[in-house]
Order: structure tokens, then sequence, then C-alpha cells
């Protein structure tokens, strides 16, 4: 399915500050019966969100000014444990499209990745620098530069750069999956096919 194309994201930031959040605790096990993608996002991190009798927890990141963020900045091993695509749908569907982090579980990144979503991965030290200038300015807007690789910090003359596989990176910036790219290339196989 097609997905937001993604090529320059501005936004404030949520700031979720953790090491090892794995995916039961991005969306939790008992949401898992649906077998449609849609409806994840208002269960993101469910236990965190909301205390035991249901209200918002105030202190918690998502329920602060910037929870409604296109851009999450967490600690390193994002999306570990078990391998369930409900963690990226459910972060797409809140609204995310950037998550910033020192590392992902491979499992996830990929995950993320055929969902539209943007995995920038960073230093320690930079994420460290990154988390340092958000907390320093909470209201601040980062910019993330798919086309040129970059994450800027506001008022400052600091970019910081990210790898993407080059096809990744096509794929988020046309907004298209595996499967619409293999669409794209109909005529060529076709071609292909009648010569051989």
């Amino acid at each position: 399915m097609p997905f937001e194309p993604i090529n320059t994201i501005t936004s404030p930031v949520a700031l979720l500050q953790a090491d090892n959040i794995d995916t039961d605790r991005i969306i939790p096990a008992r949401f898992l019966k649906s077998v449609d993608s849609s409806g994840f996002g208002k269960n993101l991190f469910y236990d965190w969100r909301y205390r035991p009798d249901g209200t918002p927890d105030p202190e918690f990141a998502l329920n602060k000014p910037n929870g409604q963020s296109r851009i999450l900045l967490t600690g390193k091993n994002f999306g570990c444990g078990s391998s369930r695509e409900h963690a990226a749908w459910a972060l797409y569907q809140y609204g995310f499209r950037v998550i910033i982090s020192s590392g992902f579980a491979d499992i996830f990144h990929n995950n993320v990745l055929n969902n539209g979503l943007l995995p920038v991965e960073v230093s320690e030290e930079q994420l460290a620098q990154i988390t340092d200038f958000c907390q320093l300015n909470p209201d601040a807007h980062l910019t993330v530069d798919l086309d040129n690789q970059v994450v800027s910090l506001p008022k400052s003359a600091v970019n910081i750069p990210f790898d993407i596989n080059p096809f990744r990176k096509e794929c988020l910036l046309s907004g298209s999956d595996l499967i619409d790219y293999l669409a794209g290339l109909k005529s060529k196989i076709v071609e292909y096919e009648s010569n051989h």
C-alpha cells in the first residue's frame, strides 16, 4: 500500500528516553487480535500512556504538548523483542514518520522501512547531542532531510548525517512499498519476458 512520501520532515520531537524498548511495550500483545492493519495507533505505548484507570498519564512523553510530533527520539536497541509488524503499524498510524535512535533491532528496522517510517540511526554521542538539545529547547523543531540524509538542529550549525540503503531511500521518497516498486517495473518485466 502507498504511504505518505517522506522528503523533509520538520516537527517538534517526542522524547522517549529509554533503551531496549521492545515491541510489546510499543504495542502490547493484548491489542494484536485484529487481522486488519488499521486501528493500532490509539494503543501505541498503551501501558505507559495510560494509568490503570484509563486516564492519560500527563508525565508520559506522548501525553505532553510535543507528543503529537512526527519525530520520535528514543534510546538504543529500539524495537527489540518479538518481530510483530504491528509495532510499525502503531507508530505510523499514531503519526510518527521518523524515529531517531542509536540502534534498532534488525527485524523491526526492516518492518518500519516496509511501512513508511524512516529509522534514523546515529551514534550514541550524536544521540546524546540531539537529546541534550531537545531537553534545553523543548519547543524546538528538528528537521530531518531524507534527500540529503541529515538531521538539523535549529538555530545552530549542527547537521548530523545518517546512512540509509539507496533503494529504501527511494521507496520512502516516493511513498512506495515493495509491492508498489515491483508493480512499477511491470512493463520492464513484460519486455524482458517477451525477449527471453
